[in-house]
């Protein structure tokens, strides 16, 4: 199976509301580790898009019932659409960062894999969870837990957009750029 194309009629994910509370909220000052090296995302001076997504998957099988789960599938391609948009996404003064739970070495992998012109962070700590209460999916998997897909805008340490639910995965860059060139700063 290609992880990198998407499989016709998943589920698409609803609204449930559980990251109405974030656009507005100031961003914490939590420092994570990324695959080059650790980082503050609320001290970074521009815009700042930061894809959060389930879990990367190509050298594993994927979970019994992960395409069944609303928005858990598409990964890989939301990861290769921010990496074709990256051009346009710095032109319009966004750095990109993914941030899953998995730990650094595996996402290493990952930018290499991809060939990602930007850091994956890792969240394993679930930090986002405990500072934003950040959604996460109801299936672990070898008692890891995973957020749900969720794309956040900050300026000046602010969320200033929140892309939740997130669908299909592989268009979500290109509603960033949308929302960006309509939201200059």
């Amino acid at each position: 199976m290609n992880k990198q194309v998407l499989p016709d009629n998943l589920p698409v994910p609803e609204d449930d509301g559980a990251c109405a509370h974030l656009e507005g909220m100031c961003f914490p000052l939590l420092s994570f580790e990324t695959t080059e090296g650790s980082i503050v995302l609320a001290k970074l001076p521009k815009t700042t898009v930061v894809y959060i997504y389930p879990r990367s998957s190509a050298d594993s099988v994927d979970p019994e019932g992960w395409d069944a789960i609303p928005g858990a599938r598409g990964c890989s391609p939301q990861g290769c659409a921010f990496r074709d948009h990256q051009l346009e996404l710095s032109t319009l003064g966004a750095s990109v960062f993914g941030l899953a739970t998995q730990d650094v070495s595996y996402l290493r992998s990952e930018v290499a894999r991809l060939h990602l012109p930007f850091p994956l962070i890792s969240d394993s700590q679930l930090q986002l969870k405990e500072a934003l209460n950040i959604p996460i999916l109801e299936m672990k998997v070898n008692g890891a837990s995973f957020y749900k897909r969720i794309t956040l805008i900050l300026r000046e340490r602010h969320i200033v957009k929140v892309f939740y639910p997130v669908f299909p995965p592989d268009k979500n860059a290109e509603n960033v750029i949308e929302w960006l060139k309509g939201n200059p700063l």
